[in-house]
């Protein structure tokens, strides 16, 4: 699988360096949030490559919910348990980092778990700008340009039916939501799974924003011009 040149497994037991989550998020998601950034001070492993880590070692599941308890710094080493509807995943630290919730049947077919890797995580890539920014705008509030923090909460998938080998994401804009309190939100990113035009699942992305300030048009274009400009100079 393509996923497996982002990562170290020694037995049970799985690391990723800078480089890897950073080129992940890049190369694979078109994520270019600063906490993946190889120099960040506060860098973390993107959410994004460990929900991909799950669905290649465990398989797709009808219903699966993840949620996510603690950012994955490259030192972190975490232990993979033996498969179950209810998986914990741990680090060396005593920590856990994410846990799972399965049920439904089970696919291992990898053309279709690499199918849905690469159209989940490049459709949660769009979050920013092209999502976050009009829903932003709508509630006056903007991420902080000096310190944006935008953080990975929880996930669900839910397919109607296994039998397939590839599905396209499409954003459900009606139930795409920001809701705002003080510097805090939280944003429910909605989606639908299609396969020749037909639904054949949902699924949610609940992600946390922190430090947020009152919206201002320049300092927005401002920071969608330098996120922008990260990316071409990614690509040179």
């Amino acid at each position: 699988m393509f996923i497996e040149q982002y990562y170290q497994q020694e037995q049970q037991q799985v690391t990723f360096t800078r480089q890897q989550g950073s080129d992940f998020a890049k190369n694979i998601a078109d994520d270019f949030n600063p906490l993946h950034d190889v120099e960040a001070k506060r860098f973390c492993i993107p959410g994004d490559l460990l929900f991909s880590l799950v669905l290649s070692k465990y398989g797709v599941s009808q219903h699966m919910a993840f949620t996510f308890s603690g950012m994955v710094t490259e030192d972190v080493k975490l232990n993979l348990p033996s498969a179950d509807n209810q998986l914990a995943i741990s680090g060396d630290n005593g920590k856990e980092y994410l846990s799972i919730s399965r049920s439904g049947n089970n696919q291992l077919n990898e053309q279709f778990i690499d199918n849905l890797t690469k159209q989940y995580v490049s459709f949660s890539g769009q979050t920013f700008p092209h999502i976050l920014v009009p829903l932003l705008q709508e509630k006056s509030v903007m991420i902080n340009p000096d310190r944006p923090m935008v953080i990975y909460e929880s996930m669900l998938i839910d397919l109607q039916r296994l039998d397939l080998t590839t599905v396209e994401l499409e954003l459900d804009k009606e139930r795409t939501q920001l809701e705002t309190s003080g510097k805090r939100g939280k944003l429910c990113l909605t989606f639908k799974l299609t396969t020749e035009g037909e639904i054949v699942g949902r699924g949610e992305k609940h992600m946390i924003l922190s430090g947020l300030k009152p919206y201002d048009q320049s300092a927005v274009d401002r920071l969608i011009s330098n996120y922008n400009q990260g990316k071409v100079a990614h690509k040179q």
